[in-house]
């Protein structure tokens, strides 16, 4: 018999109300969770995993065509994943043990594996049908993700080979701030910062070697964490320059990062910088630091360079450069702090008092000197090394090598991640030689960075500091509808690479907005190897200023699937 006509639609008018309000309900608990309210849901049976993705999944549909974020979202996989994990859970009943990451939806970066999708790494090179980067398998941190239960729903959007202070690639287009569209969230991780700022995931990684964790997680809000070198691996990630490379967590709170750094930490042989790092490291999980107390008595001082805008060339200058010539290069690398950033700077320092702390501000503190020293610290003759050790690992059958990339495709890899970027057209490209075999490595890397390591221990044991604070940006986030200082924007820039040249730990937490309303992002480093108590130190600033508050987001703009 059929059902009357008059029958469904009375059930249409009466479902569809009932429907409404169950999403509104489960919006109202998903956006800004974190990961221990998450958790408790599904303990306590609210939601499965399969809602909680296919809620997140909703949300990109709905609005990453505005903002471009998540470059390829998984549905398939995530949705397995979720399946799967939904059926242990209910077959394993009230004994069933969850990993700490257990149904959390995540996304990770394009230069970061994951086994049978592209890496794009940015770049429309990697993207070439029937050529395409495709992982042969998981990037370390990616499998460690995965056996803590996450569910990787998407790759997030970044620019070519993450050599860039903004967000615009040529594999997917342009990633926009989402507190305000027109505006650059940074880069070069400006696609995960700006995908868990607008709640289409949990957390993500982010990968830095320049400041690309630090600085966009400043333009958008979110907690980022750059590791102590060694602390988590980077076999899997496609390198820029594999002596300034770190990944790390990016999330809404310190409580997220703290959890996902205890799963993401740890040695692993395709990374030998890891090696030996359980015996360096204080132990986890990161959780036991997050203390509200932790900066009572504490003191921080400001670098002087940092606030002087002192030049330090990315990725260093060659040993035996001529003293004018590397002179000049300092000049060029000049990044004043622009005096509304100065402002709000002063203004978050407010919160580290408030908690506790003494911060110290004097001109002989890390000054221009500093700079100088560290700015010896030359990655640039090393690149190739990098890159030809991912392919070997990580590229696609077809091609395992520079040399098979070229002969499969017809034309090169670019200059940035083979031999170094022709920033001066009147030098010559850097000749390529491997660290370990160099004659010059002393000279051009392992001194002076040992040289710039020991002043920055010095100047905290010097003056009794736990730490360094200062802006994670020397200016708010650009509006890219403009030139920047007459050209195309190149995002917000910072002077904050230091961090990469020496590896030492560093996390930026939301310090406050702007005028505008756009986002103000403070920095605190720390001595090597004390990721502990750095985000213990996070987590107290966190609690008493309480700065984050999450974009409104729009689904029609100026910019509608910009490219």
């Amino acid at each position: 018999m059929r059902t009357p006509f008059w029958y469904l639609l009375v059930l249409t008018v009466f479902a569809a109300p009932a429907f409404a309000d169950a999403q509104d309900a489960m919006s109202r608990d998903l956006l800004e969770v974190n990961i221990p309210k998450l958790e408790a849901m599904y303990r306590d049976h609210k939601y499965t995993v399969t809602e909680v993705v296919q809620w997140y999944m909703a949300r990109i549909s709905k609005y990453n065509g505005i903002y471009r974020a998540v470059q390829n979202v998984d549905r398939a996989g995530a949705l397995a994943t979720a399946a799967r994990e939904d059926a242990e859970a209910k077959a394993g009943g009230s004994s069933y043990q969850r990993g700490p990451l257990w149904g959390v939806p995540i996304v990770t970066k394009a230069n970061t594996s994951v086994k049978g999708l592209i890496t794009t790494d940015g770049w429309k090179g990697y993207t070439i049908p029937g050529h395409e980067l495709i992982a042969p398998k998981d990037a370390t941190i990616v499998a460690k993700l995965r056996a803590a239960g996450a569910v990787i729903i998407g790759q997030t959007n970044m620019p070519d080979f993450a050599a860039s202070d903004t967000n615009r690639s040529t594999a997917y287009g342009r990633t926009g701030n989402a507190y305000d569209v027109r505006f650059s969230p940074g880069g070069s991780s400006g696609g995960t910062v700006t995908a868990v700022t607008a709640n289409f995931a949990v957390l993500g990684n982010g990968t830095d070697t320049g400041n690309s964790i630090r600085m966009p997680a400043a333009t958008s809000s979110v907690v980022g964490v750059f590791p102590t070198r060694g602390l988590v691996s980077i076999a899997g990630i496609a390198p820029l320059d594999w002596l300034l490379d770190n990944t790390g967590p990016i999330a809404r709170d310190v409580t997220d990062t703290a959890i996902a750094l205890s799963v993401m930490a740890g040695e692993d042989a395709m990374d030998p910088r890891t090696l030996g790092s359980s015996a360096l490291a204080q132990p986890g999980p990161y959780t036991t630091y997050l203390k509200a107390d932790a900066l009572k008595g504490k003191r921080f001082g400001v670098p002087a360079f940092v606030l002087q805008g002192a030049g330090v060339p990315f990725q260093g200058i060659p040993a035996f450069t001529p003293a004018s010539v590397a002179a000049a290069d300092r000049v060029d690398a000049r990044m004043p702090l622009r005096p509304e950033t100065r402002e709000a700077f002063m203004k978050a320092l407010e919160g580290l008092r408030a908690a506790g702390a003494t911060v110290v501000i004097d001109d002989s503190l890390l000054p221009d000197s500093f700079a100088e020293t560290i700015s010896w610290v030359c990655t640039l003759p090393y690149i190739r090394e990098g890159t030809e050790k991912f392919l070997e690992s990580y590229g696609p059958a077809q091609y395992r090598s520079i040399e098979e990339y070229e002969k499969t495709i017809g034309s090169p890899l670019p200059h940035q991640i083979i031999d170094s970027e022709d920033l001066h057209s009147d030098r010559p490209l850097m000749k390529q030689v491997r660290l370990e075999s160099d004659p010059q490595a002393e000279a051009n890397y392992l001194a002076p960075r040992r040289k710039a390591l020991e002043a920055y221990n010095e100047t905290l044991d010097r003056l009794h500091l736990d730490g360094y604070v200062y802006p994670a940006a020397q200016m708010p986030p650009p509006d890219e509808t403009m030139p920047q200082d007459g050209q195309i924007s190149g995002g917000p820039h910072s002077d904050t690479h230091f961090v990469n040249m020496i590896g030492v730990p560093a996390v930026v937490v939301p310090g406050g907005f702007y005028p505008d309303g756009l986002p103000f992002g403070l920095e605190i480093s720390a001595r090597p190897w004390k990721d502990g108590d750095l985000l213990g130190w996070a987590y107290a600033y966190e609690q008493v200023t309480r700065h984050r508050r999450p974009p409104v987001l729009v689904d029609q703009g100026l910019l509608p699937d910009a490219r």
